[in-house]
C-alpha cells in the first residue's frame, strides 16, 4: 500500500481467488511495483520498490550463470537490418514485431536499424570475429538488458509488454553434445534461482516443433502456474545447432586443423515475468508476500508509543543494518494498526513490534508475514532468529506453491476425460499425443480451438496401446496441455 499524491490512504479489498486479474492489477499499482500511466502503450515505469526486486532477481540469475562459466557483456541496442536478415527463418519470426529506427534527427537513414527484439543477430557477427580455434571454445556470454517487441495483443504489465527486462545468454561449443549439456545446465539455473531461491515451481518442457523459437532446432521452456490456472512462460532455452553459425560464418579450427561450424544455444530468463510470477503465486488477500532474498525491506520495525520505545527501536534498526539485514524503522505518525496493514500489504517478510513491555523485558515481538504468527524473542537472539526464519519462510512459500501446482495436474486419455479434468479444476493435463513434431501440428490447432495449447513434452513414453486423444493415431509422446497467458 502506498499513499496517493494527495496523501489519502488506499485500501486493498480484492479477493485473489475470485478475481485474480483484478487482484494482480491492483497489487502491482498500489504496492509501488510499476506505474503504467506512462503515455506509451506497452511501456511501464518501474518504481523503486519493484525495481529493487527486479534487480535482485537478475542478480540471482547472474550469479548462477557465472557459477556455470558465463561472463557478462553489453551489446548495442540497435541492430543493422542486414544482420536480422541473415538467418531466414529467424527474421520471419520477428520481423512483424520489430521497432525500426528510420531517422537520425531530421535525416532519413540509408539503412533501417532495429531496436533489438532479441540479440542473436547482434552477438553472432562478433562471435565470427572472436572465435578462431578450439581454444576459444566454449564461449559463454550473457547480458542483462531490455528488449523491444511490437506486441499487438493486449498488453499486461510485467507479463506482456513492448519493452521487457531479461537476461540473454549466448553460448558456442565445439560439439553438439556440449551444446545439449548446456540445455540441462540452463534448466539447473532455473531450478536454483526460480525454485530454490524464489519458491516458484515450474515445468520444463520441450516445445512442439511448430512452436519453437524461429531459427532454432529445438526450444525448451519453463512454465509456471498462475493462480487462475493459466501457464506463464518465464524462460526458454534453445538448441540452435549450426543454423546461426552457418548464417554468420562462425567457425573454429579443431585439433586436426579442420574448420568446423560451432554448435550454439541461447537462454533467456524473462525477469519481468518472473517478478510477476513471484507476486502472483505467493500473494494472498492481504497483499504480496516477498521471499526474503529479494525483499527491498526484510524487516520493518514498528514502535508502539511509550517511554524510551523510539530509542529502543532505533537501536534495533542499527543492529539489523550492521548485520546486513535490510531494515526500516516506521516512525511515521500513522497508528500501529495502520502500519501493520501497510507493511503486510507490501509483503515485508518480518515485522518487529516494540512497546513498553518489550523495552522493559529486553525483547522484541517478531511477526512472520507468511505464517501470520507472532513470537517473543530476546534481544540477544532476534537477529539469528530472523535469519533462520527467513530460510524457513522460503521453504514454506515453495511448499505452498508446490501443493497448488501439483493439485492442478491431471491426466486424460480422451477428449471426454479432458473435459472432465478441466471441469474438475485441473489446468495442466497430461495426454497421449500423436507427435510434438510437425505432423502433430493439426492436432495442436484443434486443441487451440478449445482454448488449450500444447506446451510440449518431457520425453515420457506413452503407455503401450495409447492413442492420440485428438486424431486417434498411435501416441508417440505424452504432451502437456494448458491455457496460457
Amino acid at each position: 500500500m502506498q499513499e496517493s499524491e494527495k496523501g489519502n490512504k488506499i485500501t486493498f479489498m480484492v479477493d485473489k481467488e475470485k478475481d485474480f486479474s483484478e487482484w494482480y492489477n491492483t497489487i502491482i499499482r498500489q504496492a509501488g511495483i510499476i506505474d503504467d500511466r506512462y503515455n506509451l502503450k506497452g511501456f511501464v515505469v518501474y518504481r523503486p520498490y519493484g525495481y529493487f526486486m527486479l534487480k535482485a532477481i537478475a542478480k540471482l540469475f547472474e550469479d548462477e550463470l557465472e557459477k556455470r562459466g558465463h561472463q557478462q557483456v553489453l551489446f548495442p541496442v540497435l541492430i543493422p537490418e542486414e544482420n536480422l536478415a541473415k538467418e531466414e527463418e529467424h527474421v520471419k519470426g520477428f520481423k512483424a514485431q520489430v521497432f525500426w529506427v528510420t531517422h537520425g534527427g531530421d535525416d532519413k537513414l540509408e539503412k533501417r536499424l532495429a531496436l533489438r527484439p532479441t540479440s542473436e543477430t547482434a552477438f553472432y557477427p562478433m562471435y565470427a570475429l572472436w572465435i578462431r580455434s578450439i581454444s576459444d571454445l566454449p564461449l559463454k556470454l550473457y547480458q542483462t538488458t531490455t528488449v523491444y517487441r511490437y506486441e499487438t495483443k493486449a498488453t499486461k504489465p510485467l507479463i506482456r509488454g513492448r519493452e521487457f527486462y531479461w537476461i540473454e545468454a549466448h553460448d558456442s561449443f565445439s560439439s553438439e553434445e556440449e551444446a545439449m549439456s548446456q540445455i540441462e545446465a540452463d534448466r539447473e539455473t532455473i531450478e536454483s534461482a526460480l525454485l530454490q531461491e524464489l519458491g516458484i515451481p515450474f515445468i520444463f518442457l520441450r516445445r512442439p516443433r511448430w512452436d519453437k523459437f524461429r531459427g532454432a532446432v529445438d526450444t525448451y521452456a519453463s512454465d509456471v502456474m498462475l493462480p487462475d490456472g493459466k501457464m506463464l512462460q518465464v524462460a526458454s532455452t534453445h538448441f540452435l545447432g549450426t543454423n546461426f553459425s552457418k548464417a554468420f560464418d562462425i567457425k573454429f579450427q579443431d585439433r586436426d586443423g579442420k574448420n568446423k561450424y560451432v554448435f550454439q544455444t541461447c537462454f533467456g530468463p524473462g525477469l519481468t515475468r518472473i517478478l510477476a510470477a513471484v507476486i502472483s503465486v505467493h500473494g494472498d488477500d492481504r497483499g504480496i508476500i516477498i521471499p526474503p532474498k529479494i525483499a527491498p525491506i526484510q524487516v520493518v520495525i514498528v514502535p508502539i508509543p511509550g517511554p524510551d520505545v523510539l530509542n529502543y527501536a532505533r537501536k534495533l534498526e542499527g543492529i539489523l543494518r550492521e548485520q546486513g539485514i535490510r531494515a526500516e524503522l516506521d516512525d511515521s505518525e500513522d497508528t500501529p494498526g495502520e502500519k501493520f496493514y501497510k507493511w503486510e500489504f507490501l509483503g515485508v517478510p518480518f515485522r518487529v513490534e516494540v512497546g513498553v513491555r518489550e523495552v522493559s523485558a529486553g525483547t522484541v515481538t517478531l511477526f512472520n508475514r507468511a505464517t501470520f504468527k507472532r513470537e517473543s524473542v530476546g534481544l540477544s537472539d532476534f537477529v539469528q532468529r530472523i535469519r533462520s526464519e527467513a530460510s524457513k519462510m522460503t521453504d514454506l512459500l515453495r511448499e505452498r506453491a508446490f501443493e497448488f501446482f501439483n493439485s492442478r495436474i491431471g491426466y486424460a486419455s480422451s477428449l471426454e476425460d479432458l473435459n472432465r479434468m478441466l471441469n474438475s479444476g485441473k489446468c495442466l493435463v497430461r495426454v497421449p499425443f500423436c507427435s510434438i513434431y510437425e505432423d502433430g501440428e493439426a492436432c495442436g490447432a484443434k486443441l487451440e480451438e478449445l482454448g488449450l495449447n500444447v506446451l510440449g513434452s518431457k520425453g515420457e513414453v506413452p503407455e503401450r496401446g495409447s492413442n492420440c486423444l485428438v486424431c486417434g493415431r498411435v501416441a508417440t509422446d505424452v504432451a502437456y496441455l494448458a491455457s496460457t497467458v
